[in-house]
């Protein structure tokens, strides 16, 4: 019996060995790389010398644009992610509602969501452009605007509409992340409230949002790692034009690593940036778990 009992208790680990062994390979493995990189003095070429100290980590901080791709980081996550999850939100309630055609427009929805950033980013690219770009052609041709507008008329006005090419293909996670949370509602808790007298506002902060919470928590964490980790969009859009001006960490580590072969200071970067999705993610987790416990 005794021998049964410790083969069981042996079975769980078992079965968690194959994404034990993918997780060890996949992410353990490159992360514990990166990390010893960031200490070591790398070539042009690539060839891997000797230990360097916090010498790869001062360069990274001391480099011309590393003030502006952090700040352009910062204001790109919170803009996407902010807007994303109110937005998705606001769609999902309105998508948790009966009405015709509701399959049709869920349908839809996940178009964004589902279809490459690379392909989505480039036709952005095309909508917006000054000489012959659809959007400036629709206006025109309904008498909105009498000649065409240039909406790429300064790395800000570029760096907003990444934003918002960001914004609209997010939507769809969080929207679909939420509704599911929203169907796992017994509708006996709205019927209940109503017949309390409780109104729209009432059932939204007492009921709506506190039982959602664990959905819109898990889709706000994964799309802070998602968001502040993803390439195509500004890569497409800008690559980052004038002078890292409209860059965010990614993107830079991309040209530093690649184009400047600054291959140390692009490894002390990588380190800086994983550990701020760290810090993040864990007290974003901290904080939702202390108000769930309250």
């Amino acid at each position: 019996m005794k021998t049964t009992t410790r083969k069981q208790k042996w079975v769980p680990y078992l079965w968690l060995l194959p994404s034990i062994l993918l997780i060890a390979v996949f992410v353990i493995f490159p992360i514990t790389i990166v990390f010893r990189l960031s200490f070591s003095e790398i070539s042009k070429a690539g060839v891997v010398g000797g230990f360097t100290g916090w010498d790869n980590y001062r360069e990274a901080v001391h480099l011309p644009a590393f003030g502006i791709v952090m700040k352009n980081t910062f204001w790109w996550v919170l803009s996407v992610v902010g807007l994303s999850t109110l937005t998705g939100f606001i769609l999902a309630m309105i998508l948790n509602q009966k009405f015709h055609g509701r399959k049709i427009v869920r349908s839809v929805l996940i178009f964004p969501w589902a279809t490459s950033l690379v392909i989505q980013a480039s036709v952005w690219n095309y909508i917006i452009k000054y000489e012959y770009g659809s959007l400036n052609n629709v206006l025109l041709n309904l008498g909105v605007i009498k000649e065409a507008i240039n909406f790429r008329s300064s790395y800000q006005v570029e760096f907003i509409w990444e934003c918002a090419v960001g914004i609209f293909v997010t939507i769809p996670f969080v929207t679909f992340c939420v509704l599911s949370g929203l169907q796992s509602i017994d509708e006996a808790l709205y019927e209940s409230a109503t017949v309390d007298g409780a109104g729209f506002w009432s059932k939204l902060f007492s009921i709506t949002i506190p039982l959602v919470r664990p959905a819109l928590s898990v889709s706000t964490v994964l799309n802070i790692i998602y968001v502040f980790n993803s390439f195509p969009i500004v890569y497409t859009i800008t690559k980052g034009a004038p002078a890292n001006k409209t860059d965010t960490m990614i993107t830079y580590l991309y040209m530093l690593n690649f184009y400047d072969r600054k291959k140390g200071p692009a490894n002390a970067l990588s380190v800086i940036g994983f550990l701020i999705l760290c810090v993040c993610a864990s007290v974003y987790m901290l904080t939702v778990m202390r108000k769930e416990e309250a």
